[in-house]
């Protein structure tokens, strides 16, 4: 469907936006539509529908399942910076800047990228704000005939989510926001408290395979050595001699990004194990994999646009320092907080600092007043949209009911059987949990 490309000025043009629709299995009992969105900023609620339509099947039997690529993503309209090698450099160059020569590749590599994003998007680069995608959402919601809006959003989706109760309380039936972030915290607060949920899963992870390398089922990587001292080494390791892979190579940077793609989920752990093991004996091609899927690499060395959208969509949403003395002052507290990932992750928000449009988002609250109760389910081990964020957002949303799911890995639909039917009995019935309920994993 088509939808203006600046709000502000709607005779300036138009743009696309890509839907699909998975159409309710039980017509004679349809509600309506349910729209969803997988977060990100930056993945494709296309692609995600049509691997998660399965999970969605009681929903389905009453809802048109729908999904779409907000503008900037995907198939619409999507914002381009750099060619597949490119962001094979840039992935792989070394985020831990321990030296000056290292620091001042990082800031070059920045800023060639922002440069990139403008040249090859510059049309499009101003208007993929979180704003915009929610006004896009109420027309989307027009064009499907649904009198309010029937929501489930996770992780930068419930943001997304609660823009659209604070633009248009008024429009909305029910919103389930699964794996909350906070807007009223800054770029380097979110970040940083990102780190600790890491490190938490990180710790959690190394544990568990510690506690079964004498169980019928081992962990591999803890087989022969502590695997925290292990993995201490590895990094070591490909710090100063990555590992060839092919015509590539696991860098320290892309090792990182495979370890930290191993935490989103306990299903996931076994996975890990056994990249981690393979490093250890040479071969780095299981943990570029993980680094690949986090990073939306294709395996012909393409790439989908999920890092591109993810920069252009949070340089607008959310203003960053943009003197590099603030970002270096960051060091002890990211490395406080997690060794691993802190100082790989210390300097990932200066490429906004350089980025060709100014933000036009404000950090704070979304007031969200004349929205009917809104369901918000946070996990307690969540690493990338930490527990705190939902009972901030609980506070800051009077009439939100929070659900707690108890355990590690990021969202909780599809980790606990609890939570699926509590945010499937609420958008079907517009049944609330009680508040204080907690679901185990």
């Amino acid at each position: 469907m088509q939808v203006p490309l600046d709000y502000a000025h709607p005779e300036a043009g138009t743009i696309n936006i890509a839907l699909n629709r998975k159409p309710a299995t039980d017509g004679a009992n349809r509600i309506g539509s349910v729209l969803t969105n997988p977060g990100g900023p930056g993945a494709s609620g296309i692609q995600f529908l049509e691997g998660e339509a399965t999970s969605m099947a009681n929903l389905n039997k009453r809802f048109d399942l729908i999904g779409f690529d907000p503008r900037g993503i995907g198939q619409s309209s999507p914002v381009r910076c750099l060619t597949g090698p490119e962001e094979d450099a840039f992935n792989a160059l070394d985020s831990v800047l321990d030296d000056p020569q290292e620091k001042a590749a990082y800031i070059q590599a920045d800023k060639n990228f922002a440069a990139s994003c403008m040249q090859r998007s510059g049309k499009v680069l101003p208007f993929v704000d979180t704003v915009s995608a929610a006004k896009d959402m109420d027309l989307i919601r027009i064009a499907l005939g649904d009198e309010k809006l029937t929501y489930l959003g996770f992780s930068y989706g419930t943001f997304l989510g609660q823009m659209y109760a604070h633009l248009f309380p008024t429009h909305v039936r029910a919103l389930a926001l699964d794996g909350v972030l906070d807007p009223s915290l800054s770029a380097n607060d979110l970040l940083q408290a990102q780190l600790v949920g890491f490190e938490r899963n990180l710790q959690a992870f190394l544990t568990n395979c510690n506690s079964r390398k004498a169980s019928a089922q081992p962990c591999g990587y803890a087989v022969s050595g502590d695997p925290a001292t292990k993995l201490n080494a590895l990094m070591t390791r490909v710090d100063s001699t990555p590992i060839p892979v092919g015509s590539r190579s696991l860098t320290r940077s892309l090792a990182v990004i495979g370890v930290l793609l191993g935490l989103y989920s306990e299903s996931f752990w076994s996975t890990l194990d056994a990249a981690l093991t393979a490093t250890d004996k040479g071969d780095g091609a299981p943990l570029l994999r993980l680094a690949d899927f986090y990073l939306a690499r294709n395996p012909d060395g393409t790439y989908e646009n999920e890092t591109d959208a993810n920069y252009a969509v949070n340089c607008l949403d959310r203003q960053v320092p943009t003197d590099i003395a603030a970002y270096d002052a960051l060091g002890p507290a990211y490395a406080g907080v997690s060794p691993l990932f802190g100082p790989a992750f210390q300097y990932s928000n200066l490429a906004c600092a350089y980025w060709p449009v100014k933000p036009t988002g404000q950090v704070g609250p979304l007031t969200v007043d004349g929205a009917p109760p809104i369901l918000l389910v946070g996990g307690t081990g969540d690493p990338a949209t930490p527990y705190a964020w939902a009972q901030a957002v609980n506070r800051q949303v009077p009439g939100s009911v929070l659900l707690t799911r108890s355990g590690n890995g990021h969202t909780s639909y599809d980790a606990s059987a609890c939570a699926h039917a509590a945010i499937d009995d609420y958008l079907i019935n517009l049944k609330l949990p009680a508040q204080g309920t907690v679901c185990s994993s």
